[in-house]
């Protein structure tokens, strides 16, 4: 017999599942256990630390073994990898693009540097990432289909592409939105940031979009400090992406010639040292974090009025930060829980507050959003790093 919902029966499950004596525990902590020493201390003697060096180049021949993509393009962080997709994709300022409200704010805010004009979709909570059938009902509504691409009958302006976000690694159901983006003649791009080993229908995400990318920051799977990557399976991105990533710099011994406006998000040959060491043990942290998210499901199950989230049936995820969901009758009890579990040394954390919500995208486009907003008002992170397993 389930026990009914109270902040206390939670916190009281924690204190079982999470040791007292490694508190105050954070959501995610990296692990350094492999030969993370010997690669930086290598890089260092070497003096190749900086954007130039033989890590840079095994880092991104690794992550294209692991998750099968044919290029891959390291940079220094997954806000980078997003900025440089979309430029290089075609996506022009005074172009819409339909993502998430339920996301990271990296997301909105790559397209806004652009000029571009972030269009914010719903969620479902069967994948906690885009909705992809209820998009297609409002593209039906809303869009225009012209000879020039896919129009915004109420703005006028072309909606140019659509980003889907992993949410917390767990993939949206991505033959159904590259179908959608095929028929509304929309480039479709995959924030795979929170996903790096997490798989659709057996293929690890970021073969759907035309392009994908990955963050390394502190706090995700495997970490390179700060971080990113752009997976793609086409060659003239791939050569586009790596040209703008170094500054535009045509290649030369010794003069610097630019062909247009570049970027300096290389990543450094440092990061990319640790980088090799850490993908080395990805197998094991997914391991490690899938063991973790079964004790989760395993220990709340008793609890009536919430749930942990578990994986969508077409898919493997890698548990990147495991959801507790509470009903509907209980969500006004999420901040209880949440100064509960702090008060106690255990870090637990919201979803993200809505893109539309925010001062700077309020005028932002966007589709009824009540799915996203009901999440927002359930979802509880719990603590996920691998070692806790």
């Amino acid at each position: 017999m389930k026990s009914k919902f109270k902040a206390d029966a939670i916190m009281q499950v924690l204190d079982i599942i999470l040791p007292n004596h490694q508190r105050p525990l954070v959501l995610h902590e990296p692990s350094f256990a492999g030969n993370e020493w010997n690669y930086i201390k290598q890089c260092i003697d070497s003096r190749w630390v900086s954007s130039a060096g033989q890590y840079v180049n095994d880092f991104e021949e690794r992550l294209k073994t692991f998750t099968g993509a044919k290029y891959a393009v390291a940079v220094v962080n997954g806000t980078a990898a997003l900025h440089l997709s979309l430029l290089v994709a075609g996506v022009k300022a005074g172009d819409e693009v339909l993502l998430p409200t339920l996301t990271f704010i990296a997301t909105a805010n790559a397209v806004k540097y652009i000029g571009a004009i972030p269009h914010f979709v719903d969620s479902s909570e069967y994948s906690l990432g885009l909705d992809g059938a209820k998009l297609n009902q409002y593209l039906h509504d809303v869009a225009s289909q012209k000879p020039e691409g896919c129009f915004n009958k109420n703005t006028g302006r072309r909606i140019k592409a659509l980003i889907v976000m992993h949410t917390f690694g767990h993939s949206v159901d991505l033959d159904l939105l590259l179908r959608l983006c095929q028929e509304h003649n929309l480039i479709l791009i995959e924030d795979a940031a929170e996903a790096l080993g997490s798989y659709y229908k057996g293929k690890h995400v970021g073969h759907h979009g035309l392009l994908s990318i990955i963050s390394f920051n502190g706090n995700k799977i495997i970490t390179t400090g700060g971080g990113g990557a752009i997976l793609t399976n086409d060659s003239l991105m791939a050569v586009k992406a790596r040209h703008l990533s170094t500054q535009a710099k045509l290649p030369h011994p010794w003069a610097f010639n630019h062909d247009q406006t570049g970027f300096n998000y290389r990543m450094p040959n440092l990061n990319a040292a640790l980088g090799c060491a850490q993908l080395e043990q990805l197998p094991h942290f997914i391991k490690k974090k899938r063991d973790l998210a079964q004790r989760y499901q395993q220990a709340f199950k008793s609890l009536e009025g919430i749930k942990i989230f578990h994986e969508p049936d077409y898919a493997t995820s890698n548990y990147w930060l495991n959801v507790l969901l509470l009903d509907e009758a209980h969500m006004q009890e999420r901040d209880h829980v949440l100064q509960l579990t702090h008060k106690n040394g255990i870090m637990t954390r919201p979803a993200w507050t809505l893109m539309h919500k925010l001062p700077m995208y309020a005028q932002c486009p966007l589709m009824d959003l009540s799915t996203a907003e009901s999440l927002e008002r359930r979802i509880i992170n719990l603590p996920s790093s691998a070692f806790l397993a």
